[in-house]
Formats: C-alpha cells, sequence, structure tokens
C-alpha cells in the first residue's frame, strides 16, 4: 500500500481525527439549567474558593494539551503548525484510544521561545497536563525547562522523553536476554538531538556508564566550540576518553548501536566491528539507519527499529498514554525521572523470561496490557518521589 496516498483519501474522509462529544445531557430546559445557566454558577463560584475544585467540576483532571509550532514534524522539518495539525490531531486520537485521556491539538504560529512559553502559560489553567511535540533542538529543551518551572501541571517533551523510556525498556531486556548488565556495556548513540539527548541521559540514569554520541560531524567531544549547548553539555559525561574520528570509529568494540538519526548510516563491516553479541536499536524512519537483515549478517544478536513491519518495534506509543495516565491519575505536578524510569521498567516487565528472544525484547504497542502497567507504575512514582497531588 502506499500509505500516504490512501492517508490522503482518508483523511477527505474523516475531516478531522478528533472530535467533541458531551458528557452531560442537554435534551430539557432542566438540562441546561444545570449545565449552564444558572446552575454551572454554582461550580464556578466554589473553584474561584479554591481552584483545585476545577480538577473536580470540569475536564480538566482528563485533558492535555498537545503543543507544537510545526518546526520538527516527523522528520519533514519546519512545516508550519497548520501543516503539523494532522500529526498532532492524530496524537491526540493515539491519547484518547490507548490511556483514555482527552487531548486537544494547540499548534502555535511562532518559533520564538518566549511567545511559545508564554502561550503555554497562559493557557495551562484549562489543562492537567502538557505534551509538547515536534519542536526542533535545542530550543526544546529551552521551552520545556521553562515551562516546568512555572507551570503546576506535568510537562512532558514526548520526542525526547517517550523515547528515551522506549529505548530503555528494550535496553533492559536486551540485557536480560544476553545477560549483560547495563554498567558494563559500551554504547554509541548516533544522534544528538533532542531524543539522542534524552535517551543517552536516561540510560545514565538506569545504570549506563559508556557512551559515545555522534553528530553529522562526528564523535562528540568536549571543547568542539561546534556543539550548541545542550550538546556540548553532553560532551562533559560522554565520550569521557576523548575518542575522536568518525561513527566508524565509534562503533568499533561497542555492545550497542542506537539510532536516532538518518539513514543508511550504519553498514555491515561497521556491525562487524562491533562485540560479539551485538545490539543494533536503528530506529531513523522510515529508512532505518540499517536494515535489519544486513546488521543481523553482521553478528548484531538483537535489532529494534522504529518500524512495525519489522520485529522489536520502539514505538513511543508504549509509554506517553500511561504515563499521562498514570500522572492525571494521581494529579501530579511533574513527570520526573523516578517516574519515567518506573515507566521503562513497568514496560519491560510485560515480558516474562520465558517468552524473551531476540525477536521479542519490546511489546507491541497494541497489547492492551501495556497502559495499566505503566499507568500503575508511574502513579506509584508519583507518589513515593512527591510529585502527586491526590
Amino acid at each position: 500500500m502506499d500509505y500516504q496516498a490512501e492517508s490522503i483519501k482518508k483523511h477527505y474522509e474523516w475531516k478531522g481525527k478528533i472530535e467533541v462529544v458531551t458528557r452531560c445531557p442537554v435534551e430539557t430546559g432542566e438540562d441546561l439549567s444545570l449545565a449552564y445557566t444558572p446552575g454551572v454558577a454554582g461550580p464556578c463560584l466554589e473553584i474561584q474558593k479554591d481552584l483545585n475544585k476545577s480538577y473536580d467540576f470540569t475536564r480538566r483532571s482528563n485533558l492535555v494539551a498537545v503543543i507544537t509550532d510545526g518546526s520538527a514534524v516527523l522528520g519533514l522539518g519546519n512545516i508550519g503548525p497548520e501543516a503539523g495539525m494532522p500529526v498532532m490531531e492524530g496524537k491526540c486520537a493515539l491519547f484518547k484510544k490507548f490511556g483514555n485521556v482527552d487531548a486537544i491539538p494547540i499548534c502555535i504560529r511562532s518559533n520564538d521561545v518566549d511567545t511559545i512559553v508564554n502561550t503555554v502559560a497562559l493557557i495551562a489553567g484549562s489543562f492537567g497536563g502538557v505534551n509538547l511535540e515536534d519542536i526542533s533542538a535545542p530550543r526544546c529543551f529551552e521551552i520545556e525547562r521553562r515551562l516546568k518551572k512555572i507551570c503546576d501541571i506535568p510537562v512532558f517533551h514526548d520526542d525526547q522523553h517517550g523515547t528515551a523510556v522506549c529505548v530503555a525498556a528494550a535496553m533492559i531486556n536486551a540485557c536480560r536476554l544476553t545477560g549483560r548488565q547495563l554498567g558494563e556495556l559500551k554504547i554509541t548513540v548516533n544522534g544528538a538531538g533532542a531524543a539522542a539527548i534524552a535517551v543517552t541521559k536516561l540510560l545514565m540514569k538506569i545504570g549506563v556508564r559508556e557512551v559515545i554520541m555522534c553528530n553529522s560531524k562526528g564523535i562528540i567531544c568536549e571543547g568542539d566550540e561546534r556543539l550548541n549547548s545542550e550538546q556540548a553539555y553532553m560532551a562533559t559525561v560522554t565520550n569521557l576518553g576523548h575518542i575522536r574520528g568518525s561513527l566508524k570509529d565509534a562503533v568499533v568494540g561497542a555492545n550497542v548501536f542506537i539510532g536516532l538519526s538518518a539513514p543508511n548510516v550504519l553498514t555491515g563491516e561497521m556491525v562487524a566491528t562491533m562485540a560479539d553479541g551485538a545490539m543494533v536499536f536503528a530506529m531513523a524512519n522510515p529508512t532505518p539507519e540499517i536494515m535489519p537483515d544486513v546488521a543481523r549478517a553482521a553478528g548484531a544478536a538483537v535489532i529494534g527499529t522504529g518500524r512495525s513491519d519489522f520485529p522489536n518495534q520502539i514505538n513511543n506509543v508504549l509509554a506517553f498514554p500511561g504515563i499521562f495516565r498514570g500522572a492525571l491519575d494521581v494529579r501530579a505536578s511533574d513527570i520526573n525521572d523516578e517516574m519515567k524510569i518506573a515507566a521503562a521498567y513497568a514496560i519491560a516487565g510485560i515480558i516474562q523470561d520465558s517468552e524473551l528472544s531476540s525477536d521479542y525484547i519490546i511489546p507491541s504497542a497494541l497489547d492492551e496490557r501495556v497502559v495499566e502497567k505503566v499507568s500503575k507504575a508511574v502513579s506509584e512514582a508519583a507518589i513515593k518521589s512527591g510529585v502527586a497531588r491526590i
């Protein structure tokens, strides 16, 4: 199937992938008096006295804003907020389908950090959480950082943290399968954008110690003046041996390759120089850094991609619906590292030891157990870490 051509036909047919439905009856005069004026004045005044009542009397308790400026949409680049709307609607549909979370797409006509931060901060009182989406790096880091400081609801950049949680889950199970320890791994990450940096940070949080990151210019090394501020920071905590060179040099002897970069940049010859039993997570879409058959022929023992037509699809749908479901259920003020780590282990734990195989290290995005397990783990982590408010 030509998915793009067929999708255009379907979008003409659907005329949008989400809609608003009512949760209250509006059939009689009494219905109107309770749902609207004059009765609605009662809950309004209750909220005026206690803003927390907004969670009890409105849909805020289950409502997430999906925010974009259209600057980094699906690898298409800065195509603008209107052009990003079909993706944001799709994201909202996934929130509802997998997490029973109501989500509203909000596409902002600005790439200015201050404008985006101010816009989101001003509307935050209508929502229980904010999901930032498809905002280009390095602005996305500052936007998220600033919003987390000024908003009293969770702010979560899924391109960063949803990806990180899913990769961490896959890594946990790949280690279970191969008998390795996270702290013993030598990992090469190709890519130095938002997702790659977040993946690296979370892996280091769960015990990984040795990472080399590469961008299009080669290995990231401390002191390189071409790096942006986020990359410069990562250069201080990775590549502690100050190795220089290209991706080819970076993968020699590595146990793991993680690709969040570009098609066909990893060759079979490079994989052959990796350590025995190598793990290859090639997640560029739609064409991965290396095709699975090429990686396996070169000696890779475990392979994952971002595609649904290959085994071990590393898909953010495994993470964000359950993470937000769990955060909303306890009215969390933040989605912190403890909650993200809990989500990663919950996803990994769905697969029993007897089920693990090189073609099954991570559950399907359609596995109905995922949201329940993830949301429960996230809620418990929120309570333990002190960010739950109910």
